[in-house]
């Protein structure tokens, strides 16, 4: 009896992961024994906002190309929002975006796209 009582626990977790669905056992397994690097992209960059002008510097840690483009929001109804030149940042690589409203800066951000 004391055989039946430690193949008891054993034989449910076995009937457990059988009952698995497919896609729920997939994502456990780990192939040749590594997991996937992840994908590094994309330049860290910092903003600041002096009044009406905004200033952007990206650097690029990665070995892949990142072209970053600054955008702004100009808070006025009346004054153009600009979307800056693209600049190519290399691998370990920093580059400077600047732009500007009339008045007042609204949003700032920088948009990333992978080149290659």
């Amino acid at each position: 009896m004391r055989l039946s009582r430690s193949v008891a626990p054993l034989t449910l977790a076995l009937a457990l992961v059988l009952s698995l669905p497919y896609d729920a056992m997939s994502h456990a397994r780990v192939p040749n024994g590594h997991s996937p690097a992840p994908d590094l992209f994309g330049a860290e960059c910092r903003t600041t906002v002096h009044g009406s002008r905004v200033v952007a510097y990206c650097h690029n840690p990665y070995v892949d190309t990142d072209r970053v483009q600054l955008h702004i929001e100009c808070a006025q109804w009346w004054d153009i929002d600009t979307d800056g030149s693209p600049a190519d940042t290399g691998p370990a690589m920093t580059v400077r975006l600047s732009g500007r409203c009339w008045k007042n800066v609204r949003a700032v951000w920088i948009s990333h796209q992978k080149v290659g």
